[in-house]
């Protein structure tokens, strides 16, 4: 009669897979949208997402976009540990005249939800 050690058996892994702790990368903005406001044409369009890694594991930032050449953005080099802040830094081109509305697009490790979206918005105003 084998079937005592096999339930033994399975209740010993079970317990085991029970203990098993997650670990992911968790990245949390403290905004997801920047409003410049109304700006003079050619002030200075730089701006900060900051953000923090919750999770247990490395957070990697692996490609930002921009949904037009007028919008540069520039992601941390390196992994940013659990609990470690960065920020991605987004430049705007002032010399464009008139509201604007641009997506920045963010890929990262995490298990859930890898791709994040980070909005800018604002007004130029016309050359003095």
């Amino acid at each position: 009669m084998k079937s005592p050690t096999y339930i033994y058996l399975f209740l010993t892994l079970c317990s085991f897979s029970a203990y098993a702790q997650e670990t992911s990368s968790q990245i949390q903005f403290e905004t997801t949208t920047l409003d410049y406001g109304t700006i003079e044409n050619g002030s200075n369009g730089e701006r900060v997402f900051s953000f923090k890694n919750t999770g247990n594991a490395d957070l990697i930032i692996k490609d930002v976009k921009s949904s037009c050449g007028c919008t540069i953005p520039k992601k941390p080099d390196g992994p940013i540990a659990p609990g470690e802040g960065s920020e991605i830094v987004v430049r705007y081109d002032t010399k464009r005249t008139g509201p604007f509305r641009k997506t920045i697009t963010i890929t990262t490790n995490q298990e859930s939800n890898p791709i994040i979206a980070l909005k800018i918005k604002g007004t130029v105003l016309p050359a003095q």
